[in-house]
């Protein structure tokens, strides 16, 4: 297959997914679509073979919040294609305002999604990423993890099982950033775990990227106000693509692994305990930074014990 790369994007048919699947068909790489919405999918399956004019554009149903789902997906792509090349974290479920809801497998819905199912659909595929030259996996993070520099700020891991007593304090933004820093946790144990068979796993740290109608849609009323005034200032999906593409196959990323990178293509570095007032606001300022929360060897094993521990029966 020469250069080709057989690449997967989960939440490939709107925003950066999107943009990406462009790029990657754009470039000749065979390209799945990882998608739950089959019927809006098709439609952006046959622009993009148009576009690009590459007819390796394929579309798989995906719901990465579903154990099911994600077992059927993997064992039809096992079927039909010999490895992994790369494989890109990129749906993410971000509905806030809205209620506290369970995916299928009676976990938080916006931590199955964001964190437990691309843990389950890695390790499912993993035997076919180590039949790659140059395996490659990236999480798609955001920089709502700031809130971990609040260093009371701590995962709630007994409220990610079953039913929570009480919902009143339940908010889809501070559940979002709890399962986007277990994404970058994740990041870090997986790239450990694999070492030895020559995966490289890293996070990208979204600053925003303009949401698409789509999008904006699936937003409650109140955010969708916020968030199409961040539009005028957030910059185009493609620009998030670009990196992804850069990060997923330049050689000066082929041996980089366990890093967490921000949008200026620069590996961040974790911040500090108790620092001082300075440090402090630059932390906050600058995206160069990450909390250290993620370092910390207690936070990541009991997060990797958790996710073996929800697919143990899967």
């Amino acid at each position: 297959m020469g250069d080709e790369k057989i690449v997967i994007i989960t939440g490939a048919n709107s925003g950066i997914g999107r943009a990406a699947t462009y790029i990657f068909a754009k470039e000749g790489h065979v390209v799945i679509m990882a998608c739950r919405n089959l019927e809006k999918s098709k439609v952006v399956q046959q622009e993009m073979m148009k576009e690009t004019n590459n007819d390796n554009v394929d579309l798989m149903e995906l719901d990465i919040s579903s154990f099911a789902s994600i077992r059927q997906f993997c064992s039809e792509f096992k079927e039909k294609y010999n490895r992994l090349d790369i494989l890109i974290h990129n749906a993410a479920y971000f509905n806030h305002g809205s209620k506290f809801k369970l995916s299928p497998d009676n976990l938080e819905l916006t931590f199955a999604t964001n964190t437990f199912g691309p843990f389950v659909m890695t390790e499912s595929l993993l035997e076919h990423l180590k039949k790659s030259n140059d395996p490659r996996i990236l999480h798609a993070s955001s920089n709502i993890v700031k809130h971990f520099f609040d260093e009371k700020r701590k995962i709630d891991f007994d409220k990610l099982i079953g039913e929570m007593d009480d919902t009143k304090g339940f908010s889809v933004y501070k559940m979002y950033s709890h399962s986007k820093m277990a994404l970058v946790m994740l990041t870090f144990k997986m790239a450990d775990e694999y070492s030895e068979h020559g995966i490289k796993v890293n996070a990208l740290q979204i600053n925003g990227a303009k949401m698409s109608k789509d999008t904006l849609k699936k937003v409650s009323p109140g955010w969708r106000l916020v968030a199409r005034m961040q539009n005028l200032f957030f910059p185009p999906a493609s620009k998030m693509a670009d990196i992804y593409y850069y990060l997923c196959t330049s050689r000066e990323w082929n041996n980089t692994t366990g890093r967490n990178i921000n949008d200026k293509k620069e590996i961040m570095i974790s911040s500090k305990d108790n620092p001082g007032i300075g440090l402090q606001i630059k932390q906050l300022t600058s995206n160069i930074f990450y909390p250290n929360y993620a370092d910390k060897k207690e936070n990541q094993d009991k997060l990797w014990e958790m996710c073996l521990e929800v697919s143990k029966d899967m």
